[in-house]
């Protein structure tokens, strides 16, 4: 099975994400499909920026996100239709 999820960069106490496809059973931060953005919880607000043409396509294709990337991805399509 395919997810879309977040792998963990940056340093300690300062995390920095990727949102990623990968396999379900591969590692956290180990292999993967595809960088599909970036998560940087941060700020306040936090910054993301998500390609949301390859989320679909990978959607389209039976890909499950998790939780955390659910929501980016609503407010990133919601962000998207106000511009």
């Amino acid at each position: 099975m395919i997810a879309i999820r977040l792998t963990r960069k940056g340093s300690k106490k300062k995390p920095v994400y990727r949102v990623v496809v990968a396999e379900k059973t591969a590692p956290r931060d180990g292999r993967f499909l595809e960088i599909l953005g970036h998560y940087n919880p941060i700020p306040n607000p936090a910054e993301f920026q998500l390609d949301l043409e390859r989320v679909n396509h990978w959607l389209s294709k039976g890909a499950k996100p998790s939780d955390t990337v659910r929501r980016l991805i609503e407010k990133a399509t919601a962000t998207a239709k106000t511009n």
